[in-house]
């Protein structure tokens, strides 16, 4: 019996090809500048919350928005993907770097020190991560090719004849 391939097939099959081949930017720009946007809303609330009580807390309210136009404008844009979406995810990387060590500290601060009631009713140890894998996922977007490229075998073909020479 012959097997009839859907339409959700052939764009599964293409997403995982281009995931496998590296061909991942535009999507990978999307879902950060979609996750920067969530995680910013997240962030807000949860520090919102603490009464803002650090000034320090309102650098990753700042600084994570930026993400949301670059990362789009790395999906219509492989020039943006390559030059604003990895300088602002770098920032973002390093704040929740920053937030973790913060939040860490905050524990520790607390009366008893790093107890399971401190570790549990204070600051949310591994939320600022949450920031660094938005950030993490703009600086890989960076890296790949974009879905519409074409694969460069024969680009790989030809460097492989010069180097080694043609063969018979």
């Amino acid at each position: 019996m012959a097997r009839h391939a859907s339409r959700s097939d052939t764009w599964l099959e293409r997403a995982v090809s281009d995931v496998r081949t590296g061909r991942f930017e535009q999507t990978l720009a999307g879902l950060t500048a979609a996750g920067a946007g969530i995680t910013t809303a997240e962030i807000y609330l949860a520090h919102d919350g603490a009464s803002f009580g650090n000034k320090l807390m309102w650098w990753p309210v700042v600084i994570l928005p930026a993400a949301v136009p670059a990362g789009m404008a790395g999906v219509f844009s492989k020039r943006a993907a390559h030059t604003v979406l990895p300088v602002a995810s770098a920032l973002i990387v390093a704040n929740g770097l920053q937030g973790t060590w913060l939040h860490w500290r905050g524990v520790a601060q607390r009366p008893g020190g790093v107890t399971r009631y401190n570790l549990e009713a204070g600051p949310p140890l591994f939320a600022p991560l949450l920031a660094t894998v938005v950030g993490g996922m703009g600086l890989l977007a960076a890296v790949l090719r974009r879905e519409d490229e074409t694969p460069r075998r024969a680009t790989a073909r030809a460097s492989r004849t010069l180097r080694w020479g043609r063969r018979r």
